[in-house]
């Protein structure tokens, strides 16, 4: 079993060069997020969509500063290309970033038209911390866990063994717990019930992809099973 994720690792010059794939592609990836939102929404000040691009901002440098010390393999490996991606995976990955561009388009259209009234500044506020939460949430899970890919595979290249420790003794699948509170939360922070649609669509199919890649693990991964029996509930205590 491990517990936690390898601490201060020296970089080979291959993981070099993935972490800094990664980081070019993160720092891209936020770039595109305020495009998404600010020319849909036909303004830049904006407040709540730059709260959304503050908290992506934040979650990769949190992420370079947490895991490029303590797990850069992790990041090389998240930054490579997707080999080994089962079918089912790709097609509800492919479906979760449509409707993740839609989230965004509809919320600045939203904004630009008027579509939504009436989303109290309390709540905007509270969907705020969860959406922080959420991704906090994540960085944990990554934090501990080194095998934390962006596809379901059994990265025997990479001697994937079990991890037990941090958020994963309390649910199975912790980071899908942050994504799919997230998912639900940015709509709401955004002020736009018309994307809450496509956050709710996305949370859904990340259940999906948690039963799924569950059912992987429990028959590919040795030692999972035990660490089943241990850990019962996938993502929320007490229900599922």
């Amino acid at each position: 079993m491990n517990d936690n994720a390898p601490v201060n690792q020296e970089m080979t010059p291959e993981v070099r060069r993935g972490v800094m794939r990664w980081l070019r592609r993160e720092v891209i990836g936020v770039l595109f997020v305020a495009a998404t939102l600010f020319i849909p929404a036909g303004r830049w000040n904006w407040v709540w969509g730059w709260a959304l691009v503050g908290i992506y901002a934040v979650w990769v440098s949190a992420n370079a500063l947490i895991l490029i010390p303590r797990s850069p393999e992790l990041l090389a490996e998240r930054a490579q290309r997707k080999k080994g991606i089962k079918d089912w995976d790709a097609v509800l990955m492919s479906i979760i970033g449509i409707l993740t561009l839609c989230k965004h388009i509809v919320a600045g259209l939203d904004v630009r038209y008027g579509w939504t009234v009436g989303i109290p500044l309390w709540l905007q506020i509270v969907t705020l911390v969860i959406a922080v939460l959420g991704y906090a949430l994540g960085t944990w899970a990554m934090a501990v866990n080194a095998f934390f890919s962006q596809i379901v595979r059994i990265q025997d290249d990479r001697g994937h063994t079990v991890v037990t420790g941090g958020p994963y003794q309390f649910v199975r699948h912790p980071g899908y717990v942050g994504v799919i509170a997230f998912e639900l939360a940015t709509p709401i922070m955004l002020g736009s019930l018309w994307a809450l649609i496509a956050g709710v669509l996305a949370a859904l199919l990340f259940v999906v992809r948690t039963a799924l890649e569950d059912r992987t693990l429990q028959k590919e991964l040795e030692g999972y099973t035990e660490y089943v029996q241990r850990t019962r509930y996938r993502l929320l205590p007490g229900v599922w």
